[in-house]
């Protein structure tokens, strides 16, 4: 549904190295939930923007199914309003003068849909939405997680192919945002349009998608299912930017009966989890919530010993940074089921299965 390649986007011509996007590509097929993830000025809004039509890029070709809608080479430009998109802005962009109803019905007759035709797609985008009985209200006097359902409606009345979607979630409080994922998720999955997201939240992204690009600086860094982003990072930034992690830097030695040994701050560590051929700058990554607590007499691969130097009690999770006899330090993430002390003595394992070698080292994730 969506093709890009070799996308590139500059603000600054005065600088040589001022790229807003830089030879961004990739591939979204058609029903999918993509998402462009990243840290504010990574570039994820700006190609965004570069498929709605809204920024020209300075080189590369964008297709929207059959249609290339830029082309560098080919000085190809197809303006926004032939573009078989739809768009949610953070803003949500609700007319203030106009009913639910009127705000809907808007791009319908902007592309010349109108009367009955138009009443019976507004009538069904508003169901889908669950704002039905709301089409006659005025839009001031929506809710924030209302007026953000009005937005989708919009979207999704025009029938276009392709919706993208520049953080509309991120205007609502906690407990609407993770009521509104939940809803988004289950609208796309019924709707079956192609769904391009953009965010900086890794939750969000996580929970929503089918696939996620994870950007910096106008690249994108790696690319892949939200089980394989957290479970099986490929490099140092993505390890740190989809999840809580410690990265410690490592060199890798000789392989011990299909596991890799890895010589750490920790100690010798055994990893199940690394690249087939490992490069010189390598780092360990091990999640909060996949250490174990282990008991006094545990044996085999990866026990370290510490003392919690601090807990964090945040209701169903607790967070212990226990600062271990080799001098590093983990965090380590329980539920609050069993609790634990400051200055207890504690051993960890650290399961090789759970133990992810990435590409980078930690200075690289920042």
């Amino acid at each position: 549904m969506l093709r890009i390649r070799g996308l590139v986007k500059r603000y600054d011509r005065t600088r040589a190295d001022a790229f807003a996007v830089r030879d961004v590509a990739l591939d979204v097929g058609a029903g999918e939930f993509f998402t462009l993830l990243g840290p504010s000025g990574c570039g994820k809004t700006t190609t965004l923007r570069c498929v709605a039509g809204l920024e020209t890029p300075d080189e590369g070709e964008i297709r929207i199914g059959e249609s290339v809608v830029f082309s560098g080479a080919q000085g190809r430009v197809m303006p926004v309003a032939r573009r078989d998109i739809a768009m949610v802005f953070q803003s949500y962009a609700i007319w203030p003068h106009m009913t639910v109803a009127a705000n809907v019905r808007f791009p319908l007759e902007a592309i010349g849909i109108r009367g009955a035709a138009a009443e019976r797609r507004v009538a069904e985008a508003l169901e889908m939405v669950g704002l039905g009985a709301f089409r006659d209200r005025p839009a001031p006097l929506l809710s924030g997680g209302q007026q953000q359902r009005v937005a989708l409606a919009r979207a999704i009345v025009k029938g276009a192919s392709l919706l993208l979607l520049d953080e509309p979630l991120s205007n609502l409080d906690a407990r609407l945002r993770e009521q509104m994922r939940v809803e988004l998720r289950d609208l796309q999955r019924r709707v079956g349009t192609t769904f391009v997201y953009v965010t900086h939240d890794q939750e969000e992204a996580l929970a929503l998608s089918d696939r996620v690009a994870v950007m910096r600086d106008g690249r994108v860094v790696e690319m892949g299912s939200p089980h394989d982003l957290y479970l099986r990072p490929r490099t140092a930034f993505a390890a740190r930017f989809v999840g809580q992690a410690d990265l410690l830097a490592c060199t890798a030695a000789r392989p011990e009966g299909g596991l890799l040994l890895l010589h750490t701050a920790l100690g010798p560590v055994l990893s199940a989890c690394f690249p087939d051929a490992p490069g010189p700058r390598l780092s360990l990554l091990v999640r909060p919530e996949h250490i174990e607590f282990a008991e006094e007499a545990a044996s085999g691969p990866n026990l370290v010993a510490g003392r919690i130097a601090r807990t964090v009690f945040s209701g169903r999770l607790v967070e212990y940074v226990v600062a271990l006899d080799s001098g590093a330090s983990l965090r380590v993430q329980g539920t609050s089921g069993r609790l634990r002390a400051e200055g207890d003595a504690v051993r960890l394992r650290l399961p090789p299965e759970r133990c992810v070698v990435v590409e980078g080292l930690p200075e690289d994730a920042e």
